[in-house]
């Protein structure tokens, strides 16, 4: 097995510590432990013997997991360290070498490297800008075959922030069901909605379903590292084999803080802080846009923490991120990570102050070297 370079993760990991302002963190900008807990909390934190835990997940955090779909119980639950975990052991339990894996593309691109580890195909099927980023559910149905062991799809999207209609979901599965292939559904941005209104897993819409998810992206806590697969009992069980071998179990303190967080009375106010932010600063973000006429396009998300946008410059996406890096300590992500030259991503979820900041460093960059 060979794994090829994770080219979005690994850009990132490298630069987003050296420069002033980092615009693609993709997520919210986090909670501390004090703004989250309550002091009563907080001192059960510190009492809190440091353990291994339970391996597939304690049963307290698995149960507040299980409760946020139709019809499962902890069974069907296994914990992991992310929603990246998840992705990897679903993968590794579901996918042979030889198999067809059909991933919606632009998208996390963490399961297409992964299928070539596995010696599995993985081929693309598109989200259309000209259609404000909804799915060309025709090509869908053109490369899909007798070979196709999973279709993967991330709703919300990362990075468009697209959210499929129920009839498309449901058109995906009847696509999948077709051939008799799995469909896997990343939904770490579920929770992160712009009009509050919290969209439908792909959770019970079929028996060949699993869902990632994880505190990362919506719940504005990444480091917790804690993530979940959902699905099947027996598929479960296999994948909790796979994470055996890799990280063996999420660490005891995530597991009290989630256990926490996604209690009924505080998962509301969570997720309800994300999208005040999300809300408030791409209002921001469509006036930077805006001010820019033809030069910038972008279709404002409905979802998720990011922003895709579409430049009109002389310049290779790549080129033009390392540029703003070097030359005025603003990190943006290029679209070839997605492999979209003349495209950027950039967080949305960070502290205004922040995102201000970067929009007008990137305004005089932009200014100096093209007079726009």
């Amino acid at each position: 097995m060979k794994f090829p370079i994770f080219e979005l993760e690994r850009v990132q990991s490298l630069y987003e510590n050296t420069v002033d302002i980092n615009l693609t963190e993709s997520g919210f900008h986090p909670f501390s432990l004090r703004e989250l807990l309550t002091a009563e909390q907080l001192r059960m934190i510190e009492d809190t013997v440091l353990g291994y835990g339970q391996t597939n997940g304690s049963i307290a955090v698995r149960e507040r997991i299980a409760a946020l779909y139709p019809d499962l119980t902890t069974d069907n639950v296994l914990v992991t360290n992310g929603s990246s975990e998840a992705n990897f052991v679903a993968c590794h339990t579901l996918l042979e070498p030889g198999d067809e894996v059909v991933m919606m593309v632009p998208n996390y691109m963490q399961i297409w490297g992964i299928a070539e580890e596995l010696g599995a195909k993985p081929i693309a099927f598109h989200l259309r800008e000209e259609r404000d980023w909804a799915p060309d559910l025709e090509e869908l149905r053109s490369v899909v075959s007798g070979r196709t062991k999973m279709i993967t799809v991330c709703n919300p999207s990362n990075p468009t922030g697209n959210i499929l209609t129920q009839d498309e979901m449901r058109e995906i599965v009847n696509i999948a069901e077709s051939v008799g292939a799995w469909i896997h559904a990343d939904e770490v941005y579920r929770g992160a909605e712009l009009d509050g209104k919290e969209i439908p897993s792909f959770i019970g819409l079929s028996d060949r379903v699993t869902v990632s998810c994880g505190l990362s992206k919506a719940y504005a806590l990444p480091g917790l590292r804690m993530g979940w697969l959902a699905g099947p009992t027996d598929t479960i069980a296999t994948s909790w084999a796979f994470h055996d071998y890799t990280s063996i179990t999420a660490g005891i303190l995530s597991h009290t803080i989630a256990e926490i967080a996604l209690a009924p009375e505080n998962r509301p106010r969570i997720l309800d802080r994300s999208r005040s932010m999300l809300r408030e600063n791409l209002k921001t973000t469509m006036e930077w846009v805006d001010s820019y006429g033809d030069l910038l396009r972008f279709v404002p998300p409905k979802a998720g923490g990011m922003a895709f946008m579409h430049y009109d410059l002389e310049i290779n996406s790549t080129e033009f991120a390392e540029w703003l890096r070097k030359e005025y300590s603003v990190f943006i992500l290029a679209g070839d990570c997605y492999g979209m030259d003349n495209y950027f991503r950039i967080g949305i979820g960070a502290e205004k102050a922040q995102l201000v900041e970067g929009l007008e460093r990137v305004r005089a960059a932009v200014h100096s070297r093209f007079g726009v």
